[in-house]
């Protein structure tokens, strides 16, 4: 099933970077921060302290010593022959994101519906673009900013990449 966007005017997609990781450990609530490649917009999305961890360790290219659930999916999909090839976050329905993560594989692109925090945390270290849709950056920067959480004022929790 083709993942779709809740309006029905397309939406223009934008590339946008990691920029970085805000972990908190006795919070319910981790930030990731979204930056647009282009124009420096940039935007929250909050995520699980597992997927938090997942991003920041492979942002630091640390390998653990059993492999964790993401590192497993990443192994799965090479073991198939597939490669991730992009992310594309393409809604934002009642604060909550929508993500398609595109795999390449011999038979052609699959899409498949995903969570995006699981997504940044394949992607985190390079290895595919992050794309995102105009209507969500205009809808998510327009609304929450990283100020609106009071466990982010504190920069000592601040994991920059």
């Amino acid at each position: 099933m083709e993942p779709r966007l809740s309006s029905a005017e397309p939406t223009t997609p934008i590339r946008v970077e990691l920029s970085r990781i805000l972990i908190r450990e006795m919070a319910d609530m981790q930030v990731v921060e979204l930056r647009d490649v282009a124009s420096g917009r940039s935007f929250p999305i909050v995520i699980g302290l597992p997927e938090a961890y997942a991003i920041e360790r492979r942002l630091k290219g640390e390998e653990p010593e059993r492999p964790q659930t993401h590192d497993l999916l990443d192994r799965v999909i090479t073991e198939l022959g597939a490669r991730l090839a992009r992310v594309d976050i393409i809604d934002l329905r009642e604060g909550t994101f929508h993500a398609v993560l595109t795999l390449e594989t011999a038979q052609g692109p699959v899409a498949l519906d995903c969570r995006p925090s699981d997504a940044l945390a394949l992607c985190a270290d390079g290895r595919a673009e992050i794309w995102v849709a105009e209507s969500v950056i205009e809808r998510a920067s327009s609304g929450a900013t990283p100020q609106a959480f009071p466990f982010v004022a504190d920069e000592d929790d601040d994991h920059d990449d």
